[in-house]
């Protein structure tokens, strides 16, 4: 083999050789030349909705509000059909067993916010169970609009049978044989004195508070979730007991709310003035009621967290408040 040859080979071998560790050396190069991998990030959390914040923000009024439109509209609609029907389609009873199931629905609606459904209910539950005074009004006012646009929805389906009922469009009569204003708010029966009518009210209230009271208190027998059921039960029960003589109304709401309905759609004024001026007492005795109910559970039975079950009752918070009065926030300084 000639030389040139030899020194050929040895020279391609030498190349091919020398290649190996450069090819590797640069392999190991790219290898540790890559960046290093980054560590997972956590997707940001998808944008609320506006609508989304607004009902988060607005859920109790909104529970409150729906709620007691159910109410209205099972309890107003009730009385209309078996009014406007002369009987014919249902009875005193009938009434009774529609405002019941009012009552249990629109708890079931109104649930989230507690169900209250009535403002002399809200305002027990501010008393004697630590519901901050702060949402009293919010809660009031949705649930006065709510039975306003309840019996403007039950006015709305039954205005034929009104027309025919009172005797031509455009008559509407509050007292007298006709008389459809009923359909819509409370009047006493004619014999009922002043005392009567707001003694009426008083009890009627008293007894559904205090019934309240019971139902919800765990350490009684309680009615858990069964409590729609058991409100149920009490308002027919109130119904079937105590409301013949004013209606048992026991409710701002449910009766304020559509008498200035019915004032607004041409009942006139005399939605306020029939029955020597009652509206008022529907307004007022409910509260006076449910607070005097809310009084007599948690001073002869209940044995859980209410100012009743304090030092001197709770009048001592009176003068040096443990909570705050629009929240729930405790003065820790405070000795009651």
């Amino acid at each position: 083999m000639p030389i040139s040859t030899i020194n050929d080979s040895i020279s391609e071998s030498s190349v091919h050789k020398s290649s190996i560790p450069t090819k590797i050396e640069m392999s190991q190069n790219e290898k540790y030349s890559e960046a290093p991998s980054e560590a997972p990030t956590i997707p940001p959390p998808p944008e609320q909705y506006a609508w989304s914040r607004i009902r988060e923000n607005c859920q109790d009024a909104f529970s409150e509000f729906f709620g007691t439109f159910v109410l209205l509209l099972f309890g107003d609609g009730v009385v209309a059909q078996v009014v406007l029907s002369r009987g014919t389609k249902g009875d005193y009873q009938s009434i009774s067993w529609g405002w019941g199931l009012g009552v249990m629905l629109g708890v079931y609606v109104g649930g989230k916010s507690g169900g209250h459904l009535n403002p002399a209910v809200t305002l027990a539950n501010c008393l004697f169970r630590g519901h901050p005074w702060r949402k009293f009004p919010v809660y009031a006012i949705a649930q006065v609009l709510g039975a306003m646009a309840a019996a403007a929805v039950v006015y709305g389906n039954y205005k034929s049978a009104i027309d025919a009922y009172e005797g031509g469009p455009g008559i509407r009569t509050v007292i007298g044989e006709n008389a459809t204003a009923g359909v819509f708010c409370t009047y006493p029966a004619e014999f009922m004195t002043r005392t009567g009518m707001f003694f009426s009210e008083f009890i009627a209230s008293t007894i559904l508070q205090f019934v309240i009271f019971a139902m919800a208190d765990s350490a009684n027998i309680g009615a858990g979730p069964l409590m729609p059921l058991g409100l149920f039960f009490l308002i027919f029960g109130i119904g079937a007991c105590f409301g013949w003589e004013t209606g048992y109304a026991i409710n701002l709401a449910r009766d304020f709310g559509p008498r200035l309905v019915s004032y607004m759609l041409g009942y006139g004024s005399e939605v306020w003035s029939a029955g020597g001026y009652y509206f008022w007492i529907p307004m007022v005795a409910p509260f006076f009621g449910c607070a005097f109910g809310g009084f007599l559970y948690d001073v002869f039975i209940y044995t859980g967290p209410s100012p009743i079950n304090t030092p001197g009752m709770g009048f001592g918070r009176l003068v040096s408040p443990r909570r705050s009065t629009w929240s729930n926030t405790y003065n820790a300084n405070s000795p009651v």
